[in-house]
């Protein structure tokens, strides 16, 4: 008998009628960023409106696939769609294929809607930018990347996806690079972003020189013979790419700093693609993780002290975009613990990624609305009484907020709550650490909405607050929207959808779940202490913020991340660079340096023979022949 909670390993079928069209998703995102760098300012008129309809058109296909499986058994919900053979040479046979299932479409869609919203707010944002068809052509460049990686059939197709997604994040946080923090958090964003990439590479080298292939399928299929050891390095080198793309400890110092970008960037790599990078690499190489215990705890360690270390960064930055920084590597934390539960969490994993990636879009959107309305202003201390300034902005917002502090019937009291569960499920210690981490994201929430939204007003002289415009407000509002209705609409039946692809039982969740279990009681207990403690402490807010205690300092200086990153690799690397240098120039160039010298000092005395006079070379020939006569007869004598 089967194991209900083994991951599935289930045989794509053949593609046929509109499948056979799903190349299209990533082509026309990545025509189009083509065709706007090649044409250059000819289309700086026009070109953000042909970038806004290409992720339209894309999730337009997306949709009419997702309808196809819907209506399709579920033997046939798992669609391989050919692309071409990219090497043929004797045994090897690596083809270029699109893999169409239960997971990847949810993820096409995602990439997408959420990507369409933002492309749309953008048009708004980047109104005044002189680069602005540059922006958007690099926008859909890293839609195209990002739906290679998850349309992928196997882990090589995968890997040029994500090393896309690498490049374009890399084009777009540094995009104003005449700012030299912009174009400092771009490299350091680049550099972490490889260092997890050693990892993808190391995993699928194992993989290809066990089993002659690194397709999803056949991986899954002979899984169970790695040998315990096997399976255990390839599973941490696989949590080591998740923590580099998902900006999770020990690779989570780039994220914060990538703020620097443009505020939909943000909203973008870091609430509904990028950063969730990881969590699809887990949750679909679950056919692995079932062989090693030790990589699966990893990854649930990896994920819990994520999930506290973001909150606890997000507790005391005043920079609005850092705090919902702070707060994606905590909710991405949630997700990558939930996927190193095994079976038993892949579906709430991918929930939840699903509902924060409009929940965190819209908060992400809704701090640029409010940056647009305050002359680019980030800090919080500067803010106070917008509600009534930025009324939509407000509201759609605050519609982020009650998701992600999980109110009762919002997106985040499904989807995270189901998290909850399953990990006091899985382990105590565990389990308290997901309920503290709660606590903690509606303690800083409501700090944030506090300093922001409510109290006195501290605007800076010559500041008007004023509402964005209407292109900037409508993605608010369906992002508000899906913020509210997402969880109620996916958590009766996301369960039996992702089960066939990702494993785990069938459970049929009932609306009021949350309110029948203890755990849920004490998580919405534990919720309402953090909303009032960060009430009481927030009621007023000074201008400059105070020196703080010892959690304080830690939080505004990313928990000591780069002092830490400095002094066990950048400091020594630095160090060890310096002695090579100075071996190099001082042993090597000087070896090479002193028979050059060398060389050239003979030079120097042989090029006095040389003078061009006929008497002296006839001198010199003379005497060479009386020396050579009196060798010669010296021999004779002798």
């Amino acid at each position: 008998m089967v194991n209900p909670l083994q991951t599935a390993i289930l045989e794509p079928v053949a593609a046929s009628g509109l499948f056979q069209m799903a190349w299209l998703m990533i082509a026309i995102p990545l025509v189009s960023a083509a065709f706007l760098l090649l044409v250059g300012k000819a289309s700086n008129a026009w070109g953000h409106l042909l970038a806004t309809l290409a992720p339209i058109a894309s999730f337009g296909i997306g949709l009419a696939l997702f309808f196809q499986l819907l209506g399709a058994s579920v033997a046939e919900r798992t669609v391989e769609v050919p692309v071409y053979e990219w090497i043929g040479v004797g045994p090897w046979d690596v083809q270029i294929a699109l893999l169409v299932d239960q997971l990847s479409i949810l993820f096409v869609l995602l990439i997408t809607g959420v990507g369409s919203l933002i492309h749309i707010y953008s048009i708004g944002y980047m109104e005044h930018d002189e680069r602005r068809r540059r922006f958007f052509a690099y926008l859909n460049l890293f839609i195209a990347a990002m739906l290679v990686l998850v349309l992928a059939n196997s882990y090589l197709v995968l890997f040029i996806g994500w090393e896309g997604v690498g490049l374009a994040s890399y084009l777009l946080i540094g995009f104003w690079q005449h700012r030299p923090a912009a174009a400092a958090a771009a490299k350091k964003a680049f550099v972490m972003n490889r260092v997890g990439d050693i990892g993808m590479a190391l995993a699928m080298i194992t993989m290809f020189a066990h089993f002659g292939s690194v397709e999803f399928a056949e991986v899954g299929k002979n899984a169970a013979q790695f040998s315990p050891l096997t399976a255990t390095l390839v599973g941490l080198f696989l949590l080591l790419a998740a923590c580099g793309k998902s900006a999770q400890v020990p690779l989570q110092a780039w994220l914060l700093d990538a703020m620097e970008g443009p505020t939909p960037v943000s909203a973008l790599i870091h609430a509904a693609t990028m950063v969730t990078a990881g969590v699809y690499l887990i949750v679909r190489s679950g056919p692995i993780f079932d062989q090693t215990p030790v990589a699966s705890t990893a990854v649930v360690v990896v994920g819990t002290v994520t999930l506290l270390v973001g909150a606890w960064i997000g507790t005391s930055k005043d920079d609005i975009k850092k705090v919902l920084a702070g707060s994606t590597m905590s909710q991405i934390g949630y997700m990558i613990l939930a996927a190193g539960i095994g079976p038993a969490g892949y579906v709430f994993a991918i929930f939840h990624l699903l509902t924060h990636g409009f929940f965190k879009a819209n908060m992400f959107l809704g701090a640029g609305s409010i940056m647009h309305g305050m002359d680019d202003d980030v800090n919080m201390r500067n803010f106070g009484a917008l509600g009534r300034a930025m009324r939509w902005t407000f509201l759609t917002f605050a519609m982020g907020y009650l998701a992600i502090i999980g109110f009762p019937f919002f997106a985040g009291f499904y989807s995270k709550d189901h998290i909850i569960v399953a990990a006091f499920e899985h382990n105590m210690i565990v389990g308290i650490c997901a309920l503290i981490g709660a606590g903690i994201t509606a303690y800083y929430m409501t700090r944030l909405m506090v300093m922001t939204f409510f109290g006195r007003k501290r605007w800076e002289h010559g500041v008007h607050p004023h509402e964005s415009p209407g292109v900037m407000v409508f993605p608010l509002v369906v992002l508000a929207i899906l913020s509210v209705v997402a969880g109620v609409a996916m958590n009766s039946w996301i369960n039996g959808w992702l089960v066939p692809a990702v494993g785990g039982e069938e459970h049929t969740y009932g609306l009021l779940d949350g309110f029948t279990e203890p755990i849920g009681w004490l998580t919405m207990g534990v919720v309402a202490i953090g909303v009032v403690i960060a009430v009481s402490v927030f009621k007023s807010v000074p201008k400059e913020a105070p020196r703080g205690n010892f959690l304080e300092r830690a939080a505004r200086r990313d928990v000591y991340g780069d002092d830490i990153n400095n002094a066990v690799v950048v400091n020594p690397l630095m160090a060890f660079i310096g002695l090579l240098t100075g071996f190099d120039r001082g042993k090597v160039d000087g070896a090479v340096e002193g028979i050059g010298a060398s060389t050239s000092g003979l030079g120097q005395v042989l090029r006095r023979l040389q003078s061009g006079y006929v008497r002296s070379y006839g001198l010199t020939m003379v005497a060479g022949a009386v020396l050579v006569g009196a060798v010669l007869i010296l021999g004779q004598l002798a």
